[in-house]
């Protein structure tokens, strides 16, 4: 499927939240997700911004949905972001379906021809992952977040998944880092 979008594989359902903590509560209170798995000030490297090298301060907090996970992401530095770029400050919001690709690069490439922008790149620090939000708000309404399954991000998948398959409905927050 070389000139479309593969969205057959969603993998995650993210939304932009003032506070990850809050968020994950009330989404805990509502609906009984959890645990949440949160990660403060998740250290990136090589962070571009719609070409232009930049910064990106965010956490998150991540819990198992069925068969989606489940994120919600706060930033804590003004510069110029894919979050940013959707949401003024105070804003919450849906974000961004994520799915696994074989390569970013090339896929950020693909997407790029059919019109659809890369709009922040970056590598984390810990697992060396690659990850790309594509602007498909034109189609979809919300940006699309790319990445590899490498080993790293595969492993906390399923630890987040079976941690809900067994949760006891104590300790809501689990920290990462």
């Amino acid at each position: 499927m070389p000139d479309k979008l593969n969205l057959q594989n969603i993998v995650q359902i993210a939304y932009y939240v003032d506070n990850v903590e809050s968020a994950a509560k009330k989404a805990h209170e509502t609906f009984g997700t959890g645990p949440f798995f949160i990660y403060r000030h998740i250290k990136l490297r090589e962070v571009s911004y719609r070409g232009s090298e930049s910064e990106l301060d965010h956490s998150s907090a991540y819990a198992q949905a069925g068969p989606l996970m489940i994120e919600f992401t706060q930033q804590h530095n003004d510069a110029p972001s894919t979050f940013s770029e959707m949401f003024e400050k105070g804003e919450e919001g849906f974000h961004h379906a994520a799915i696994f690709v074989d390569n970013v690069s090339g896929e950020m490439n693909r997407l790029q021809a059919l019109g659809f922008d890369t709009v922040t790149h970056y590598f984390t620090c810990d697992g060396d992952v690659e990850v790309a939000f594509i602007d498909t708000r034109p189609v979809l309404g919300h940006m699309l977040e790319i990445y590899k399954p490498v080993e790293a991000l595969s492993k906390f998948y399923d630890a987040v998944a079976r941690s809900a398959q067994k949760w006891d409905g104590l300790e809501l927050f689990r920290y990462i880092n």
